[in-house]
């Protein structure tokens, strides 16, 4: 069953699953490329610190192995002696173990990224089951880890050998070297080893870091099934809808926008509405294009003039086009007389604006009904019969 379940499994996960994953604490995480960083972060902080670090060790250890019959009589002042050498050699350490901690820190953040979740380490009363653990022992992962680490025994032990082996001579003559050109030459042969031992490392980090990627992913994977009913699912949630009709908004918005330099002309009240109304040839009526209120008439107003639209001021008409004319669709029949003697004004301007001539009268007197104006509206309403 479990197989068949891995074969129907072959959808990418989703957003929400990669985020479900991270907060239970799974995510991808190469070991191979943690080892291979640390290992070369030792490498170079030995060679940046080797030669300071063995001096101190060495004086460490001739003082610690340097004594008198004082000393052998009485055990105090040998106690106090060795705590002041394991404190100097720790000291010495001290910025070598420093920095191998912060890369074991900040490298695993390289594969996955940062994730901080105690979920990992909850205590839940599962975990205390052994089959679990015993069916992971023998699974295809465990498997696949075991052959990983046989290889890399194989890979890392045999260059290991080889290179000690080379140096045979080398590391037999350390016994007959002054102790302090001793652990000078020790060291140097510890970084050369180290530094073929981490190079041999770059093969596994290749194959290990997109093969750790790829695991994840495969696990993560879900059925068709799953897809539908997670959508379902946030489908119906308020967040996801309050969401989605944002999203509506503003690409409706947006489109809007993009319209208003095929307007004609924009009404204005002047502030409080903007109406961007087109008419051309083989219409059956002149179209609103774009209309908002307060800030959205000011960007409105905005993006005509930057387009070299028209902007007329002419508050009743534009009070009613705004309550009484959808975006997109043509204007209210009671409407065509004041948008006929808008738009004559508006062709009359251009025509003068290009060849000169008579300046053409503004239509400040519109024939619009009160009862498609608010304001009009409500001031017949405020007068007493």
């Amino acid at each position: 069953m479990a197989e068949d379940s891995d074969l129907e499994r072959t959808e990418p996960a989703t957003a929400k699953r990669l985020g479900l994953a991270r907060e239970d604490g799974n995510i991808p995480r190469s070991r191979e490329l943690t080892t291979f960083a640390i290992t070369m972060a030792g490498v170079a902080l030995l060679m940046a610190q080797g030669g300071h670090i063995a001096t101190n060790l060495a004086q460490t250890m001739r003082v610690l192995l340097t004594f008198d019959q004082t000393t052998v009589r009485d055990a105090e002042p040998a106690l106090i002696r060795f705590k002041e050498t394991i404190f100097n050699a720790l000291w010495s350490l001290a910025p070598l173990l420093a920095g191998l901690a912060l890369v074991a820190l900040f490298v695993p953040m390289l594969v996955g990224g940062w994730n901080l979740t105690f979920k990992a380490i909850e205590p839940k009363f599962s975990k205390l089951n052994p089959l679990p653990g015993v069916k992971r022992m023998f699974s295809v992962n465990a498997a696949t880890e075991a052959l990983k680490a046989i290889l890399k025994s194989v890979l890392i032990g045999g260059i290991a050998t080889w290179f000690i082996w080379r140096e045979r001579a080398e590391i037999i003559g350390l016994i007959s070297m002054p102790l302090p050109v001793g652990i000078a030459k020790m060291t140097d042969m510890i970084i050369s080893t180290f530094f073929v031992v981490t190079s041999a490392m770059i093969l596994l980090v290749a194959i290990d870091v997109p093969f750790q990627l790829w695991s994840y992913h495969k696990k993560l994977r879900m059925t068709k099934e799953e897809i539908k009913q997670e959508y379902k699912e946030a489908e119906g949630s308020p967040e996801v809808k309050g969401r989605i009709r944002q999203m509506q908004r503003e690409a409706a918005r947006k489109r809007m926008m993009q319209e208003i330099p095929s307007a004609n002309v924009i009404v204005t009240n002047p502030t409080h509405y903007a109406v961007a109304i087109k008419y051309q040839d083989g219409m059956r009526a002149p179209q609103v294009v774009a209309k908002g209120s307060l800030k959205l008439a000011e960007k409105i107003i905005d993006t005509g003039k930057e387009h070299r639209v028209i902007v007329m001021r002419s508050p009743s008409f534009a009070r009613a086009l705004y309550f009484h004319a959808e975006l997109g669709d043509d204007i209210p029949a009671k409407l065509y007389s004041a948008a006929a003697q808008v738009l004559a004004y508006v062709f009359q301007l251009k025509t003068y604006q290009e060849n000169g001539g008579l300046a053409p009268v503004f239509p400040d007197q519109l024939e619009v009904p009160a009862e498609l104006d608010p304001q009009s509206k409500r001031q017949q309403d405020a007068t007493p019969p």
